[in-house]
Parts: C-alpha cells; sequence; structure tokens
C-alpha cells in the first residue's frame, strides 16, 4: 500500500504503474472519494462541536428551568444529532469507496525495469552455463522418472486429481535433498529459520499484497476466514505484522513449506510433467531492513546470489532474467526471474524468483522501526525463492541424465543422498 499523500504527489506516475501492472483503478477516483471523505469529517467535526454546545446549554436551561427554551435547544439537538447520523453514513460510503481502491493501487515500478507487457518483453540479464548437447536421444522428466520409478503421475491424479503427482524412492529423496541443501546454504547466510503456518487469515493475504487480485488463484478453508499459502512469504512477513522491530540490522528469514496454487487461468498451459502443479515445496527468504533504497538493492543482490549459487551447486545452466512492469504483480517494486533450462522444453524455464517490495508489504502488515531521529519508519521488504520443488527435478533430471537411462547426483547433493554418485533404474 501507499501512503495517500504520495499517491495525491505523484498521480501520474502511480496511474502509470497501474496500467502498466493492467490494474483496473483510477487514481482520480480514488483522490475524489478521499476528499470526499475529508470533506465529510470536517463537516461532521462541526456538527459534534455544535452537538456539545447545545448540549451544554441544556443543562444550563434545565437548571433555570426554563422549560420553553430547553424543548427548543433539544429540538435543535435532535437535528443535529439526525444531521450528524446522515454524515456519519456519507463518510462510512466514502471511507469504503477510498479503501477499496486503495487496495488496488499498485507499487509503483522501478526506473530499470523494462517495459512490457508479458514475459517476452523480459530482458536477459546473464547467462551461466552451457545446455548439454546429447549425442543420444534424451528423456523427459517424467520418462526418466518413470524408468527410475520415481514420479507417478497417473497415481496422483486417481487420488488428488489433475495437476497431482508421487514422489517415490529418490524421487522423494531428491525433493528432499535440494530443499535442505538450500536451507543449510541459507542458515551459512545468517537466515533465522522458521517453521510456519500453512493456513493464515484472510487479513495476512491482504497485508502482504495477495489479496484481492489473488483469491482466484487461493485454495480457502470452506466456512472459515482461511486460507492456504501459496507461498511461506506471507506467514514470514506476517510474522512481525503491528510491530515495531529493530532494523538496526537487515532481518533475515527462511522457511521450508508445502505450498498450494489453484492455477486458475492455466487450463491447457504446461499440463505435462511436474512443471505447474497444485502442491509444491518451496524453500523461502525473506528479508526485513530500513527504508533505504541502497540497502534493499544490496539486498537484492544479496537474495538473488543466494538462489543462482543453489543452481550453481546442483551444476544447472542457468540466465537472469529483468522482468517487465506487464509481468510483475501489484505489490512488486522490481523483480528479476531466475529460468533454468530444460532440455525438454528446449528453452530456460522460470524456477527462481526475486522481488523487492520498497514498504508496500510493511505499509499494510503495520511493521515499523525507529530511525535514528526515533521516528516510526515503515520498513523494506524483500523476498526470493531458494528453490521450489519438484519444478526444480525437471532440470535436475534431464540435463544430468546419461545415455544409459542413469542420473548423475552433482556433488553438492552426495551428501544428502547417501553419498550415491549415480542413480540407476531399478533392476527389474
Amino acid at each position: 500500500m501507499l501512503d495517500i499523500k504520495w499517491i495525491r504527489q505523484h498521480q501520474e506516475e502511480v496511474q502509470s504503474a497501474a496500467n502498466q501492472k493492467k490494474i483496473k483503478v483510477s487514481v482520480t477516483e480514488l483522490l475524489e472519494w478521499d476528499d470526499r471523505r475529508r470533506q465529510l469529517l470536517q463537516e461532521m467535526e462541526t456538527l459534534r462541536q455544535q452537538r456539545n454546545r447545545l448540549s451544554r446549554e441544556i443543562a444550563a436551561l434545565v437548571q433555570q428551568k426554563n422549560s420553553t427554551m430547553t424543548d427548543l435547544t433539544r429540538q435543535q439537538a435532535k437535528e443535529v444529532h439526525a444531521a450528524l447520523d446522515k454524515l456519519q453514513e456519507a463518510y462510512q460510503e466514502a471511507e469504503r469507496q477510498c479503501q477499496e481502491r486503495m487496495l488496488l493501487i499498485p507499487n509503483i515500478v522501478s526506473p530499470d525495469t523494462p517495459v512490457g507487457s508479458s514475459d517476452k518483453d523480459n530482458v536477459m540479464l546473464k547467462r551461466v552455463g552451457e545446455s548439454p548437447c546429447f549425442d543420444f536421444e534424451f528423456k523427459d522428466h517424467i520418462a526418466l522418472g518413470q524408468l527410475h520409478q520415481m514420479i507417478d503421475i497417473t497415481r496422483g491424479v486417481k487420488t488428488a486429481g489433475t495437476r497431482s503427482y508421487y514422489l517415490t524412492g529418490s524421487g522423494a529423496l531428491l525433493h528432499r535433498a535440494v530443499q535442505q541443501l538450500a536451507v543449510d546454504l541459507l542458515l551459512t547466510q545468517g537466515f533465522r529459520l522458521l517453521e510456519v503456518p500453512l493456513m493464515v487469515r484472510t487479513s495476512a493475504m491482504m497485508n502482504t499484497g495477495f489479496f484481492p487480485l489473488g483469491e482466484e488463484q487461493t485454495y480457502r478453508i470452506e466456512g472459515e476466514h482461511q486460507w492456504l499459502v501459496g507461498t511461506s512469504e506471507v506467514p514470514l512477513v506476517s510474522y512481525f505484522s503491528n510491530e515495531i522491530i529493530d532494523a538496526a540490522e537487515p532481518i533475515r528469514l527462511a522457511a521450508v513449506s508445502v505450498c498450494f496454487r489453484n492455477e486458475v487461468g492455466s487450463a491447457g498451459k504446461d499440463v505435462h510433467g511436474l512443471y505447474r502443479v497444485h502442491q509444491f515445496a518451496k524453500v523461502e527468504q525473506v528479508i526485513l531492513c530500513e527504508a533505504n533504497l541502497e540497502t534493499s538493492e544490496k539486498m537484492f543482490g544479496e537474495i538473488t546470489g543466494h538462489a543462482e549459487k543453489l543452481l550453481q551447486l546442483l551444476e544447472l545452466p542457468y540466465q537472469v532474467m529483468a522482468v517487465c512492469a506487464g509481468d510483475m504483480s501489484q505489490k512488486t517494486y522490481k523483480q528479476l526471474d531466475i529460468e533454468t533450462w530444460m532440455p525438454s522444453r528446449g528453452a530456460y524455464g522460470e524456477t527462481h524468483s526475486s522481488s523487492q517490495l520498497l514498504d508496500f508489504q510493511a505499509r499494510r502488515s503495520n511493521i515499523r522501526y525507529r530511525d535514528a531521529e526515533g521516528k516510526l519508519v515503515y520498513c523494506y521488504t524483500l523476498n526470493n525463492t531458494a528453490v521450489a520443488s519438484p519444478r526444480i527435478l525437471i532440470p535436475l533430471l534431464e540435463n544430468h541424465q546419461q545415455e544409459d537411462g542413469s542420473i548423475r547426483i552433482p556433488q553438492a547433493l552426495r551428501p544428502y543422498m547417501n553419498g550415491q554418485e549415480i542413480l540407476r533404474p531399478p533392476v527389474e
């Protein structure tokens, strides 16, 4: 959420951000409703003062036993009270209209964010590693998963419906291994690990900027004001909601969690395999820091670097993409995606994402700190996917396959795989 005074001073910039992000909201309408709300507030205050004055007059007239003037003054007070009730109704409507539009106002866009309307307009910043050139007919991750009896889509669909799966044997071990590798990496970088709630209140989704625009992508607990999270970013940021924190040093938080996503609007898209599923696991990193752009940029580079380090440890080729304004969410100021080479797609596929949010989430969540002068200031927040599985298994299996169908395990993963160097298909 942006400050309404700041919005008033930067109307064109805010409207431009909304247009680029394809959010239907009028900054002009918001400010008109805010003007109306403030005008009504002044009128209400005037009537309250008049009501209080009349109450004092009535008390004095009663003591004077002046019944005629008492009745007249009481009638005036009654009329003022009725007028105040009417203004109160109008004020509540203006407040509702303001709040409704404020929740749609997006974060502004960083000056170095590319202009564009979709992921096709994202800009590659760098490419690391070489994609493999197989001199044999390579298999996709599903064929490899079936060969190694580690991925079972058929039984997943039987049990839970479309976009569901089972990971078994070495597949389940790899799934856990990449998560633990990511956790251990973050722990060496000063992150504090949390086990977080997977069901959160509507307010937590709203305060972190996932609602109101992301409701259709989120699973709701029937009969409750609770939702299943699509990322532990929500409970990690909410951990400090309505608190005054110590931001002298950046606060680094991490969590491993199961995540759920409805995938509404993706019918017919990425239906094959593990790329787009309803349930997955993520190791998330969140940073809260002082409201300083230089500090925030430094933290942004840090969390993105951790994701890159993870891919380097997994010995996977990847590219870093600057995400254009039209491909960013409402809450994001600046975003970098990391895409990993997936042979079966013949292309790079998104596996990681870094987001810089300035104080957008902190304002909604009311997370503040005291600056050097003792003034309360909203902090900045950032987040990044250190690893998401089973999606990461796609490039992991496909890039490291060998001609005989075996799969080489990267050196960094071997301690988490009981020392195995090669996964070989089970012997029938």
